[in-house]
């Protein structure tokens, strides 16, 4: 891909924008960037890239003329129905993302493995890639996990593995991106107010598969109708996983909870008793993980390690402290009703459950109806807080906390909650009303936690 000299208009100056920018750079780009927040707000980022003199900045609102522009990079936050945007496609001006520019730009044809879904993806991606490592493969964790794509392009070759989380929205810029091996999780309700459809939502995320060829794989969960049945969609060879049926030709449990590979052959791998991370939905995320890792040949011993001591991700179920026998536990990451309902199930105590934050149009009714079982109380923050409430009193939920932030959302969770209750942050809710990131909420969580007296 010749891009010295070509005029580049790179829209979104997220963490994949700086090293997009600096990547463009060494090319010899002519780059143009472009963010709708003001100068003001990025003085962070520009200090970092204060050295990239043959860069063109629009801030604060997007650009009318597009009309000389020879290629379009979209950060994976910017809608790509924007007026502008449509104007690009309009005038044949090729889009795509960072991790489509980084595919292209990888030479040496490195390994790539894709890894979508509404949940579980960053759990998966990190025993993937864990697995890999194990297995002494030159890895790397990379995408929607929090490290760029691009940041890997002089540093692979035809023996690295990228393990690669993807999300709809990295997936609806890809052009070219065809990885060895990919994998399709679960599908549930999220970001209706970017896709508007499940329809669309699905259609993004079956994107992961469409440049696979023959000797490619797949890794379905056979469990999620949904995913099942893009399978007729798919070139490659489709290897499902299940925790419910047993498989002619895939993963799945025999009825004394053994962990059976039936591909080649039949393998009894290990027992679920042994996975060191808890609950159904990661039962689910290490047989995809065995799919992916058995399909690329790795040694079994070395997968059943892995699997057997693997900790839980940063943000997604970790433990953070116990006090007065009271546990607490960070699951910023759960960034949707269904992944809080996978969180919940996980714990047979009672839970005072936080949640709440950016409303991303998703129904709180069967998260709260689930959460009957199990959830004492519920203190709520954040935009969508009166909107949970509001569903909650409905279900019959009178424990409700409306609390300002998170300080306050922990010392009121551990003044009402019992000894060998849980308290739970695990919002269902992006973090953007309130925090950068998730990851940044779940910080404040933790340090809030570990404040307590």
């Amino acid at each position: 891909m010749e891009l010295k000299n070509k005029k580049v208009l790179l829209v979104g100056l997220a963490k994949t924008g700086v090293s997009t920018i600096k990547h463009l750079d060494k090319l010899g780009a002519k780059t143009i960037v472009n963010d709708i927040k003001e100068k003001s707000q990025l003085e962070d980022i520009l200090r970092e890239l204060k050295s990239i003199k043959n860069v063109e900045y629009i801030l604060g609102y997007h650009p009318e003329n597009v009309d000389d522009i020879d290629l379009a990079i979209v950060s994976p936050g910017v809608p790509l129905d924007l007026p502008f945007i449509c104007k690009l496609r309009e005038n044949n001006i090729k889009i795509i993302g960072e991790v489509e520019l980084a595919y292209r730009l990888s030479k040496n044809n490195p390994v790539f493995i894709g890894i979508t879904g509404t949940n579980g993806k960053t759990t998966t991606t990190s025993i993937v890639g864990e697995i890999f490592k194990k297995a002494n493969k030159d890895t790397y964790i990379v995408g929607n996990i929090g490290n760029p794509v691009i940041d890997t392009v002089d540093l692979t070759n035809k023996n690295s593995v990228l393990v690669t989380e993807l999300s709809s929205f990295q997936l609806e810029s890809i052009d070219e991106f065809r990885p060895r091996v990919s994998a399709f999780l679960n599908i549930t309700e999220d970001h209706m107010n970017r896709h508007h459809t499940m329809e669309n939502y699905i259609n993004a995320k079956a994107r992961v598969f469409e440049n696979q060829k023959e000797e490619d794989f797949t890794i379905l969960n056979y469990d999620d109708t949904q995913v099942r049945n893009l399978a007729e969609k798919c070139k490659s060879k489709v290897i499902f996983f299940s925790r419910k049926e047993i498989l002619n030709n895939g993963i799945y449990l025999d009825e004394d909870n053994n962990i059976i590979i039936d591909i080649d052959e039949k393998i009894l791998l290990l027992n679920a008793n042994e996975l060191s991370l808890p609950g159904e939905h990661n039962l689910e995320n290490c047989m995809a993980a065995i799919g992916i890792t058995y399909v690329s040949n790795i040694d079994l011993e070395v997968i059943k390690d892995v699997l057997k001591t693997f900790k839980a991700v940063e943000h997604r179920q970790e433990f953070v402290r116990e006090l007065n026998d009271i546990m607490f536990v960070n699951d910023s990451k759960g960034t949707n009703p269904d992944s809080t309902i996978k969180a919940i199930k996980s714990y047979n105590r009672n839970i005072i459950l936080i949640a709440g934050g950016k409303d991303k149009g998703s129904s709180f009714d069967e998260l709260l109806e689930i959460a009957k079982e199990n959830v004492v109380a519920l203190v709520l923050l954040g935009e969508t807080a009166s909107k949970i409430e509001e569903t909650a009193r409905k279900k019959g939920f009178d424990k409700i906390y409306i609390v300002n932030n998170m300080e306050e959302a922990v010392k009121t969770s551990y003044k009402i909650a019992q000894s060998k209750d849980v308290v739970l942050l695990s919002p269902a809710c992006a973090s953007w009303d309130m925090y950068k990131n998730f990851e940044v909420r779940g910080k404040d969580f933790k340090d809030s936690v570990n404040n307590l007296k």
